[in-house]
């Protein structure tokens, strides 16, 4: 095979100098004693250099001094003497006068004419505006865990201060319903005190959630484990369980489920279950794709929301417009014994 003949040295250099001069990446060739040989226009014009005048001065005498660095020239002669090479170091340099700049650098040792000529070329990129981002980034990021932190503090500081009012108001009325001469009155402060004990109860849930996807299972049996504890006096006489699929959704739907599921368990208390008589209390969940079931279904005598029979009381109103907000419809059907109300939605 026919050898390629070698360019001349003196050719091989103007060759050099001709592609880095031409590259858009900014480059400086140096010879052994770091002077400038080459500089691309990219150099050049990024850092205000005078392309006439930077080949033949020393790389550190460029501009007005600022490339003459103590790591630079260590890391130079080091990167000349074969011991090693610089790749991708960072080093900050300042023009009087001029904004702080930071750089990274690569240098590699070259002998492109075979005469054991040592030429070393740097390549520098300009990484200002990155780490100036970067920065400003993490000063959000920081920024946004402080709030976040304020914000779980002063949210926990509102849970309590609403559970501590449901809790007097809950007192006031019960309080006031001792002091009525009306059983009528009687009988609407007790209703409105198991209401209040119902919020209590979803909100006690709701404090030891955190915002976003809720898994109902866990969801549903705290909240019906707080309903009971505080609503059901002999926990021999009723029971309430929970049969929930692995169903995880947002934290708006879940706050209506809840409000369904306290309004009809205790519609299911006050009215399934007359004359101390014994029973249970099942809610379920199941869902398919886009669409879901919830039920409340007792064993007791059977009942009408709020007891009403053709007119529909508070109770109806409040699981009708929530299951409206949820695009779903409810059903009430006796599920022998006892009844059960579904609210289901279907795509």
């Amino acid at each position: 095979m026919a050898s390629v003949p070698s360019l001349h040295p003196d050719a091989s250099v103007s060759l050099m100098r001709a592609v880095i001069a031409s590259s858009n990446a900014p480059l400086v060739l140096l010879d052994g004693d770091f002077t400038v040989i080459g500089a691309s226009a990219s150099f050049c014009l990024a850092f205000d250099i005078d392309p006439a005048t930077a080949p033949g001065r020393t790389v550190f005498d460029l501009g007005e001094g600022e490339w003459d660095v103590p790591q630079l020239r260590s890391l130079l002669g080091a990167t000349l003497a074969g011991h090693t090479g610089i790749v991708a170091y960072e080093m900050d340099i300042e023009r009087s006068g001029g904004p702080l700049r930071h750089l990274v650098l690569n240098a590699q040792n070259l002998d492109f004419d075979g005469g054991g000529s040592v030429r070393l070329l740097l390549t520098l990129t300009d990484v200002t505006a990155a780490r100036a981002a970067e920065k400003a980034r993490e000063d959000l990021l920081r920024e946004k865990d402080s709030l976040l932190r304020e914000k779980a503090i002063l949210l926990e500081e509102l849970h309590h201060r609403i559970a501590n009012s449901l809790q007097i108001i809950a007192s006031i009325l019960m309080q006031s319903a001792k002091t009525m001469n009306s059983e009528e009155s009687r009988r609407h402060l007790h209703d409105a005190h198991s209401r209040v004990m119902s919020v209590a109860a979803l909100q006690r849930q709701l404090s030891m959630s955190r915002v976003g996807d809720v898994a109902l299972r866990s969801y549903f049996t705290d909240l019906c484990g707080s309903i009971s504890a505080s609503m059901i006096a002999d926990q021999g006489q009723l029971s309430l369980h929970v049969d929930v699929d692995d169903t995880i959704t947002g934290a708006d739907v879940s706050v209506s489920l809840g409000l369904i599921v306290t309004e009809l368990v205790i519609n299911a208390l006050k009215h399934a279950f007359p004359g101390r008589r014994h029973g249970a209390i099942l809610v379920g969940y199941k869902a398919s794709g886009p669409d879901w079931t919830l039920s409340v279904t007792d064993d007791g005598v059977g009942f009408a929301i709020d007891g009403d029979g053709a007119q529909p009381g508070l109770g109806t109103s409040i699981v009708e417009a929530l299951a409206r907000q949820l695009h779903a419809t409810v059903e009430i059907k006796p599920s022998q014994p006892g009844t059960s109300v579904s609210v289901a939605h279907t795509a």
